[in-house]
């Protein structure tokens, strides 16, 4: 899901590891049944934090062109290698995904592809469960017309 979302695999696996961290550090005491949903709650609020800052580098970089770092041009080179290995069906998805809003995206990941409950992938985001509903309906609405028209 960190992937689908970054499109960067270091980025994608950097998130799931703090992530991971958070939730012992924070969480270990809890219920082992309450983790996926913790891990996931933790995972949103990581990934959401990564696309602030990955805004506020574009802001700095589009001000100061000329201070782009080595770094990210091999960042962008690595994500793009990944890409290519996709299959063709995924890539289709995932192309798709990016032009929905945010939490359609993320709602829709936690449903589809994470088999999360409402009210899990509720708890995971923290919004209620109508809210889930609506945002799943929308986003699986959304996929269906834009594959459609790619397929036509």
């Amino acid at each position: 899901m960190a992937m689908a979302l970054t499109h960067n695999h270091h980025d994608a696996l950097e998130l799931v590891q703090d992530s991971m961290l958070k939730l012992v550090q924070k969480y270990r005491h809890r219920d082992a049944d309450e983790w996926g949903p913790l891990f996931y709650r933790i995972l949103q609020n990581s990934i959401r934090d990564w696309f602030r800052k990955q805004k506020f580098r574009q802001v700095l970089t589009g001000l100061m062109p000329w201070q782009a770092s080595a770094t990210e041009t091999e960042n962008f080179a690595a994500s793009a290698e990944d890409q290519v290995q996709l299959d063709d069906e995924l890539k289709r998805v995932i192309m798709a995904l990016d032009q929905l809003p945010l939490r359609q995206q993320q709602t829709f990941l936690l449903r589809a592809w994470q088999e999360f409950s409402t009210r899990e992938t509720a708890f995971a985001l923290s919004i209620s469960e109508s809210s889930v509903k609506t945002h799943y309906a929308r986003a699986t609405q959304q996929l269906r017309r834009i594959l459609g028209e790619e397929d036509g």
